[in-house]
């Protein structure tokens, strides 16, 4: 094959592989063709690798074959064998490991580009520089930053904020001075000492930057996270001339940056308090343990709560954090089907932050083929639930704290919520009573609807089927 038709076909390859991506991503905006839109997207990373593996450029594919069984060796066991609570932090992790790739490439890249410097003396390829810059400098704070998540997500480190005086104004200067030896290399390429200053400044950054973010902000952070990584492969994609890389990673990019402005908006909370707040630190935050002491709330058993559904008509379930830690989506979908088969309406309502990822819960009641049409987004389900019996709440906290409506003092105020408290009744599967992500008390705990029934979400549930079956 000349090097003319092997080019050709390369374009093409690319050229598909970005409508792929393309259409992926349309249909990832809707649960009925979300499945189609992954699956478009999976074709076109393929056709992109095939596209790649044909490149003029390429000597040997001795290390090229290593890297590929390498890297099936690791990614099948963490798609097949992973569970679904785990999906938070293995995205995170694979951000790390998309960004640790993109930093290596520039890395490269760099010292091909300076050494080609040094023998020709040229010196004018200061654009260049710029691609190369970018996406090493922001490929190496995604590194540490995806590293902080997995780490906060996985449990290996306190999810809570950690903080320190000063921290922003030392955080924000971190990052100037990184981005300033950036700017010096613009200037001279040649600076090579700047260059791995620069990496260590990012480096550092990435750690110091989710460090003082809380659990309750961790969706935000990981789709933040994913759009330094996209900004950082369309950086790629200029420095080694790639075109695929440019589209992928610009899609990346922008839809990442999108969907973090989008998910503060549903906590209604500025972008920059989400970074900066350190959220779920707040000295006032009530403990669930101290709360337990001072006010009664209403405990029952599986046959109390199973009494409640059976003589219902309308139920809405809640799913939040708790259901996914517990593995009870498919008996959740189990209880569903069992109250339908007895006429009695049932819905889900999904809030946009449930969870610790973008569309977590979603995920888990997708696994478990709930229908797509019953469930419901926020603004959808909440004039629902004056009109609903009974609002079974799953593990969601945060989400359903009337005080974001009521107390001007909680640090959740204002953040739109499930109206979980207007429901006739309430039943809230909880281990215990301990304080959600964001640290503060669930004042829903404690109405005189609210029935609390506790311990293991998927345990309890399957005695509520066993109850509901029975009467």
């Amino acid at each position: 094959m000349t090097d003319t038709a092997r080019q050709t076909l390369v374009q093409i390859a690319y050229l598909v592989a970005s409508a792929c991506f393309l259409l992926g991503l349309r249909g990832l905006t809707s649960p009925r063709t979300a499945r189609r839109g992954m699956g478009l997207a999976a074709a076109g990373m393929v056709l992109a690798v095939i596209g790649t593996l044909l490149h003029h450029d390429i000597v040997s594919y001795q290390w090229i074959a290593i890297g590929i069984v390498v890297g099936a060796a690791v990614g099948a066991p963490m798609a097949i064998f992973m569970p679904m609570t785990a999906v938070p932090q293995r995205t995170a992790i694979s951000h790390a490991f998309g960004a640790l790739a993109v930093t290596l490439v520039g890395v490269a890249e760099y010292y091909l580009f300076t050494h080609r410097l040094g023998e020709t003396g040229q010196m004018n390829e200061h654009v260049r520089m710029v691609a190369i810059g970018f996406e090493v400098f922001f490929g190496s704070l995604t590194i540490t930053g995806s590293i902080m998540a997995f780490a906060k997500l996985q449990g290996l480190i306190p999810g809570k904020p950690m903080t320190y005086p000063f921290q922003n104004v030392a955080n924000i200067a971190l990052f100037l001075a990184g981005f300033a030896m950036f700017i010096y290399l613009i200037i001279d390429p040649t600076q090579s000492t700047v260059f791995y200053m620069m990496i260590g400044a990012a480096v550092l950054f990435g750690v110091l930057f989710v460090m003082p973010i809380g659990g309750a902000d961790m969706p935000v952070v990981i789709s933040l996270l994913n759009s330094y990584a996209g900004l950082a492969a369309a950086a790629t994609g200029f420095a080694i001339d790639n075109t695929v890389l440019i589209v992928a990673g610009a899609l990346d990019g922008a839809s990442g940056f999108i969907l973090s402005i989008l998910m503060s908006k549903a906590m209604n909370r500025s972008f920059r308090n989400v970074l900066f707040g350190a959220f779920g630190s707040q000295p006032n935050a009530v403990s669930g343990a101290g709360a337990k002491e001072q006010r009664p709330v209403k405990s029952v058993t599986a046959e109390d709560a199973a009494s409640v559904l059976a003589y219902s008509k309308s139920v809405i379930f809640v799913p939040g954090y708790g259901l996914a830690v517990a593995q009870a989506q498919h008996t959740v979908r189990e209880l569903a089907d069992l109250l339908k088969s007895r006429g009695i309406s049932v819905k889900y309502a999904v809030h946009p932050v449930a969870g610790r990822m973008p569309g977590h819960m979603n995920v888990l009641l997708a696994e478990a083929n709930v229908p797509y049409d019953e469930l419901y987004d926020l603004d959808q389900i909440n004039p629902e639930f004056e009109h609903t019996d009974v609002a079974v709440v799953v593990g969601a906290n945060d989400v359903t704290n009337p005080a974001a409506r009521t107390d001007n003092k909680s640090p959740i105020f204002g953040m739109p919520i499930l109206n979980v408290d207007k429901a006739q009744a309430v039943i809230f599967m909880k281990r215990s009573m301990a304080a959600g992500f964001a640290g503060v008390d669930n004042e829903l705990f404690y109405l005189d609807k609210t029935l609390m029934l506790f311990g293991d979400a998927k345990k309890s549930m399957q005695a509520l089927v066993t109850e509901v079956k029975a009467i």
